[in-house]
């Protein structure tokens, strides 16, 4: 099952934006200025994504997503508000795309012939070694 990755710039229309005091940097306008920004996107009724891609996201994006199946990150790293928007739809992008990767699946593999007869031969060594040491019956 091949999933591809949804439109950034239609999901972008559905990503409402507050801001708020910011504990980071800003000098002495740190009290005055709304410059942390939080992103919400509500994933369950987003018309952007089938339901195939839905479930995907809430699968891969469960930390980052409340109990009203909503995105919800913040930004609160530089002391402009554009940029810190900015950050925040960078993170949510790159979130979605990572959901989307399909990783390979391991192959497990048997263990050579050789590497067998090496770690036969140290526990024989080993078993040798421990009953040299003689014990008092």
């Amino acid at each position: 099952m091949t999933l591809e990755t949804p439109d950034i710039d239609k999901i972008k229309n559905e990503l409402k934006f507050t801001t708020s005091r910011s504990s980071g940097p800003g000098g002495q306008s740190v009290n005055k200025l709304n410059t942390k920004v939080s992103l919400r996107w509500d994933v369950n009724n987003s018309t952007t994504l089938n339901s195939d891609q839905r479930s995907r996201i809430m699968i891969k994006l469960d930390k980052v997503i409340n109990n009203e199946y909503k995105v919800v990150l913040s930004s609160q790293e530089n002391k402009s508000q554009l940029q810190n928007k900015e950050t925040v739809i960078r993170k949510l992008e790159g979130l979605i795309k990572d959901a989307f990767i399909v990783r390979k699946s391991r192959k497990p593999t048997k263990p050579t012939k050789a590497s067998v007869k090496r770690r036969l031969k140290s526990k024989k060594k080993l078993s040798e070694k421990k009953k040299l040491r003689g014990g008092v019956d």
